[in-house]
């Protein structure tokens, strides 16, 4: 049997490793058109925060990441990027005020904000960067890679 589960196991893995490649678009063909991003990720859940920092990466993106405001906005600072993506709930800085800060200090960083709580940044009163982009959890993967590009390509 210990036989049977090892083949089972890898089968399973390389299974979930050619998806994971085939859904992220990591197989195109590159060319001078494509643009790959230097992104600053916001997101205070540790497990997707590593899951969309993988995801980005296996992308060709260029990510850095932190798990709350404050220090991304430390970061962004001393650092330019092309995109924010941030959550919008998180502790000490929330994503609208990190995008809003962001913002004043690079009008050139794209933004997009990556939340359950659409409502909240649709809101008008919430004075978000107005070019900023949402993309609504839960998501797939292939989405935010596609959106990321779009952004980029724009």
């Amino acid at each position: 049997m210990p036989a049977v589960r090892f083949v089972t196991g890898f089968h399973r893995l390389f299974t979930s490793w050619i998806y994971s490649r085939v859904e992220l678009g990591t197989n195109r063909n590159f060319d001078e058109k494509t643009t790959m991003a230097k992104i600053l990720l916001a997101e205070d859940d540790e497990d997707m925060r590593a899951f969309l920092e993988r995801a980005l990466e296996k992308a060709g993106h260029d990510v850095t990441s932190f798990g709350e405001g404050m220090s991304a906005f430390e970061c962004v600072k001393e650092v330019s990027f092309d995109l924010l993506l941030t959550d919008i709930v998180m502790p000490e800085m929330d994503g609208i005020e990190l995008a809003r800060r962001a913002a004043d200090l690079d009008p050139e960083l794209k933004i997009m904000f990556i939340t359950g709580f659409a409502a909240v940044a649709l809101n008008p009163d919430n004075e978000a960067p107005k070019d900023a982009k949402i993309l609504s959890k839960p998501f797939h993967l292939r989405e935010l890679v596609q959106e990321v590009d779009r952004m980029m390509a724009a």
